[in-house]
C-alpha cells in the first residue's frame, strides 16, 4: 500500500510536470505582448521562444531520467543491497549512516552532471549568456560539492548522534538545532560562502552609490556594505539581492546589472528588494520554512521506526540512516503541496515589493523599465502557462507585474487629478 501511494505520487507529479512543460510550449505566442510591443523586436521574441523550447527539452529529459533512475534502483533492492554491503565493513550505525546518505547524493550529483554540462556549454552558450570556463565550471562544481558535504556532514552527524544516543523522542532537539543552522548559515553564506565563488568589491564612489545610499537613508534601512559582485564572469544575466538581519544587511549588485541599467532602473530594482525587508517577506518565508521542517521532524518521529515503510522498500534491517532516505521519498507528494502553496504566497510578495518600490521612489516607470529591459536581456518567457506557473514559479509573469504597475500609475494619476 505505502509503495503503490509513493509510486503513484511520484510518476503522477511527473506527468503533470511534464503535461505543464508541454503545455507551456504549446502556449508560447507568436505575437509579442501588447505591454512589450515596440520593445521587444520580433527576432528577438523568436529567440526568447526557442530558449524557452531548449530549456523545457532538456528539463523533461532530465526530470524523465531520474524518475527511471529512481524506480529502476528500487525495483533491483538498491535501498537494502546498498546497506547490506555497508554492514559488512561493521562501522557502526554512525559512520554506516555517513556513507549510505553520501554515496546516495554522490549518485545523484553525478547523474545530473551531464545536464548541468550541457545546461552551460550548450544551451547557455548558444544563446549567448556562458561566459563560464571549463576551470571555472569544474572548480565551482567542487566547491559545492564540498561545501554541501560540510553542511550536511554537520547535520547529519547532530541528527545521527542525537537518534543514536537518545531515540526518537529527541525530534524537538534536532529541529531546534537545525533551524540555529540554517540561521547560521544566513550569516556565513555573504560572509564566507560566496567570496568562494564570486569576487566582492565595495561600490565606488560616484553617483550610483549617492543614489543608493540616500535612499537607504530615507527609507531607514541600515546596510554595511553596497557591494558589486563580478558576476559576469560566470553569465552575462543580472541580478541583485541583500543578505544578513539588523545592522548587518549587505546590499549586493551584479556587474552586469549595473552596466545594463540607467541609475533610476537600478534604485527601484533595489527598492524592490528593500520592499521584501520592510513587508517582513523575508522573515515570514523563514518562518514558514521552520514551520514546514518542524512537520518534518514531527512526521519523521513516526515514521523512521515503521516497519512498513522499510518493507515497502525491501530493507530488511531498520536504521535511523534508511528510514531518514526513505522518509525522504514518503514525503515528496507532502512537499510538493507545500511548494506549491509557497509560490503562490511568493508571487503575491513579489506584487507587493513592486507596489512598495514605485510608492517609494515615487514613479513605477523606472521598475517597469527595468522589468521589460531585464526580461528582454535574458530572453524570458513573456507567456508561461498557468499550470507551470503554480507549479514551479516564485515571481508572477513579467508582463502582469508590469501591467500592475502600470495600473498603480494611472490609479496615482486619477487621484491626483481629484
Amino acid at each position: 500500500m505505502i509503495a503503490g501511494f509513493i509510486v503513484c505520487a511520484l510518476v503522477g507529479y511527473y506527468l503533470l510536470d511534464t503535461a505543464a512543460n508541454l503545455l507551456n510550449l504549446r502556449y508560447l505566442k507568436e505575437e509579442v505582448p501588447e505591454d512589450f510591443a515596440g520593445i521587444y523586436d520580433a527576432q528577438r521574441y523568436k529567440r526568447s521562444q526557442q530558449y524557452t523550447k531548449a530549456k523545457t527539452e532538456l528539463e523533461i529529459v532530465s526530470s524523465t531520467l531520474m524518475l527511471v533512475a529512481l524506480l529502476l534502483f528500487w525495483w533491483l533492492n538498491g535501498f537494502d543491497r546498498l546497506d547490506v554491503w555497508l554492514r559488512t565493513f561493521n562501522l557502526g550505525d554512525f559512520w554506516t549512516g555517513f556513507l549510505y546518505i553520501g554515496i546516495l547524493a554522490a549518485g545523484h550529483e553525478l547523474l545530473d552532471l551531464p545536464f548541468a554540462v550541457f545546461r552551460t556549454f550548450g544551451i547557455e552558450e548558444r544563446f549567448g549568456f556562458n561566459r563560464t570556463t571549463w576551470q571555472t565550471f569544474v572548480s565551482d562544481h567542487l566547491k559545492n560539492w564540498a561545501i554541501s558535504a560540510i553542511v550536511l556532514g554537520a547535520f547529519l552527524a547532530i541528527l545521527f548522534w542525537l537518534l543514536l544516543t537518545f531515540g526518537l523522542p529527541v525530534w524537538p532537539i534536532a529541529w531546534l538545532i537545525t533551524a540555529s543552522l540554517a540561521v547560521l548559515l544566513t550569516y556565513l553564506a555573504p560572509a564566507i560562502i560566496l567570496p568562494l565563488f564570486f569576487k566582492f568589491q565595495s561600490m565606488p564612489e560616484g553617483e550610483l552609490r549617492d543614489a543608493v545610499t540616500a535612499y537607504c537613508q530615507h527609507q531607514n534601512f541600515a546596510v554595511r556594505d553596497l557591494l558589486v559582485i563580478d558576476g559576469s564572469r560566470r553569465s552575462s544575466k543580472a541580478n541583485a539581492f541583500f543578505t544578513g538581519f539588523g545592522r548587518n544587511k549587505r546590499v549586493a549588485l551584479y556587474d552586469t546589472l549595473i552596466n545594463h541599467h540607467p541609475i533610476p532602473e537600478l534604485v527601484s530594482v533595489l527598492a524592490h528588494e528593500v520592499g521584501h525587508f520592510k513587508k517582513r517577506h523575508v522573515l515570514q518565508h523563514f518562518l514558514l520554512a521552520q514551520l514546514g521542517l518542524f512537520l518534518m521532524f514531527w512526521l519523521a518521529s513516526y515514521c523512521l521506526a515503521w516497519p512498513a515503510l522499510f518493507a515497502a522498500f525491501g530493507v530488511s534491517h531498520m536504521s535511523y540512516y534508511v528510514g531518514l532516505t526513505l522518509f525522504s521519498l514518503l514525503m515528496q507528494p507532502l512537499g510538493i503541496v507545500f511548494g506549491i502553496l509557497t509560490y503562490a504566497w511568493s508571487r503575491r510578495h513579489e506584487f507587493e515589493a513592486d507596489r512598495f518600490a514605485a510608492e517609494t521612489v515615487g514613479d513605477p516607470a523606472p521598475l517597469v523599465d527595468a522589468l521589460i529591459r531585464l526580461s528582454k536581456d535574458t530572453l524570458h518567457n513573456l507567456t508561461p502557462h498557468p499550470l507551470l506557473v503554480s507549479l514551479h514559479a516564485t515571481h508572477p509573469p513579467v508582463p502582469q507585474r508590469v501591467r500592475a504597475l502600470r495600473n498603480l500609475a494611472r490609479s496615482s494619476a486619477m487621484t491626483n487629478d481629484k
